[in-house]
């Protein structure tokens, strides 16, 4: 079984959190190499996509899955834009708590069974672990800044409610 990573990576203006990417993670094409770690491989697949690496202000993995082949660290990047997101990153999509509202709860698994989360899913719980990260995290907390800490907070930092539902066979 081989190590995966994606990344999710957001910025926040005055008007709220943006996910750059548009649509999705990014994912590197090939698993971690051996001779490497998943954080620069994490930092390698910002590079490439034109993000600066003095432009992050905070990179936390948040999860991990099995998916496919191999397990999938799930990683957030925190990237710190001039003036408005989309000025700079024009297919960078809103986020908000509001979406986890509107896409529902995760599919439900038996207790014996490993989750199946979709990719929104995935993207809330790290928004929701960034959130976790405001109150529990002074160091990350503070690279954060004021306007991640007011964006943020309307995000309940919870998984179990995600999965609130029984699952029936």
């Amino acid at each position: 079984m081989t190590v995966q990573v994606e990344v999710w990576p957001v910025a926040a203006d005055e008007h709220g959190i943006w996910l750059l990417s548009g649509q999705d993670a990014w994912r590197p094409a090939t698993p971690v190499p051996g001779d490497s770690e998943p954080h620069a491989e994490v930092e390698l697949a910002l590079t490439t996509r034109g993000v600066c690496l003095e432009a992050l202000r905070v990179v936390h993995s948040t999860s991990w899955r099995t998916d496919g082949p191999g397990v999938m660290l799930t990683y957030m990047a925190l990237v710190t834009t001039r003036g408005l997101v989309r000025d700079g990153w024009p297919e960078a999509l809103p986020l908000s708590a509001r979406v986890a509202d509107a896409v529902g709860k995760p599919p439900t698994n038996a207790a014996v069974e490993a989750p199946a989360p979709r990719y929104i899913d995935v993207l809330m719980h790290g928004l929701r672990h960034l959130r976790f990260l405001v109150e529990h995290d002074a160091t990350a907390s503070a690279a954060m800044g004021e306007s991640w800490h007011r964006h943020l907070a309307e995000f309940e930092p919870a998984l179990a409610g995600m999965y609130s539902e029984a699952h029936q066979n």
